[in-house]
């Protein structure tokens, strides 16, 4: 598998967790920022034609805030410039405060067939404390419009004042809104965003705190249909994501805009983070990358273990010895003698045991060189 990546880097306002590369308000820009994203899509097109792709993401920012002319306009440039499998997935996130039917029925003809929309909680209260511009009657709607879709709903854990109802109530509401898939992740409170003095000041729940919620929450979906097939995402049966799960597998993706991350052949490289850098190297006919780095040996060993680990199926021993030629409890024999009792065996696969999966970044911690 191979995937293609669009950093869509505008929204209307920024929620108070965020630190990705996004800019509220700049939206005069949009449309030099699209022009110079179908020039990268172009120039990236000539050096990969013989990569068939098997899924596109548009993520953000807020892909959905921008006029969906030009999220059509890039969808033709891609399968124009690109190899796209028989059936590609095709992804874009939502957020429910930018959505309306025109705009929805435009991204289905534009080829787009999966939807990720960010709900986070359905308490009111909790969406304005952390910044975001939509309530839950505004993610309702959005769901109505996306009914029969196959749509996901992302849920948030961690945030102040955050009960066990509150999380029973969040979860309800996005099963009964006939969402296939729901991402549950806990809030990571990054410095220099605005929610880390909250974090600093004790105010947010702690380590605890959130395990208990995401547990709690774990056996709501589980209860209600939705399996959960990596530490943070659920789905029901054929819904998974095949965008994440390629990630997951350490597989190929290249990225394209702003911030966006690539890794090909062993490589991984990055986009500059500058808007006005970005649109300068793609005008002068340059890709923007701004770092690169070869990804190989023990490096390479350690990410695939991490990230197989990850996911509910766990590690293939097989696999592991088709990529390096060699046995993974043996290239990693005092770790994996030290957390030995936190996993279990199927066939060819070792995973972590159901009731530590959630605690996996502990686990892992003793596999790093």
């Amino acid at each position: 598998m191979a995937g293609i990546y669009l950093h869509i880097p505008f929204c209307k306002q920024k929620c108070r967790y965020c630190d990705f590369c996004s800019f509220p308000n700049r939206l005069d820009v949009a449309e030099a920022y699209m022009a110079c994203l179908y020039k990268e899509i172009e120039l990236r097109g000539k050096q990969l034609e013989k990569t068939v792709f098997d899924t596109v993401y548009f993520g953000g920012g807020t892909p959905s805030v921008i006029d969906p002319k030009y999220l059509y306009g890039a969808m033709k440039q891609i399968k124009k410039c690109f190899r796209l499998a028989p059936r590609p997935e095709i992804t874009i996130e939502l957020n429910p405060g930018t959505v309306s039917e025109s705009k929805i029925a435009l991204y289905k003809r534009a080829g787009i067939n999966r939807f990720s929309v960010g709900l986070q909680t359905a308490i009111d209260e909790q969406l304005l404390e952390v910044g975001r511009i939509h309530n839950v009657r505004d993610y309702l709607y959005c769901a109505s419009l996306l009914k029969g879709e196959n749509f996901s709903a992302d849920i948030m854990l961690g945030l102040k004042g955050q009960t066990k109802e509150d999380v029973r109530k969040t979860v309800e509401v996005a099963a009964a809104s006939g969402a296939k898939h729901i991402s549950m992740y806990a809030l990571t409170p990054e410095d220099g965003t605005p929610i880390y003095t909250d974090y600093l000041n004790g105010e947010l729940p702690d380590g605890d705190e959130v395990r208990a919620l995401y547990d709690y929450g774990y056996a709501l979906l589980k209860e209600k249909g939705y399996a959960r097939y990596e530490v943070s995402n659920f789905a029901k049966k054929g819904y998974e994501s095949k965008h994440n799960a390629n990630y997951w597998a350490r597989g190929e993706y290249i990225g394209l805009g702003l911030s966006a991350s690539s890794f090909l052949c062993g490589k991984r490289f990055t986009n500059t983070t500058n808007l006005d850098d970005y649109m300068k190297c793609i005008l002068s006919g340059f890709l923007p990358v701004m770092e690169s780095e070869d990804v190989s040996g023990d490096d390479a060993k350690f990410e695939f273990v991490m990230l197989a680990l990850r996911t509910a199926q766990g590690i293939s021993a097989e696999k592991y010895r088709a990529a390096f030629g060699s046995d993974w409890k043996a290239d990693f024999a005092d770790a994996y003698k030290k957390t030995a009792q936190y996993f279990e065996e199927e066939g060819d696969y070792t995973r972590i045991k159901e009731e530590y999966l959630y605690v996996q970044n502990s686990i892992l911690a003793e596999y790093m060189y």
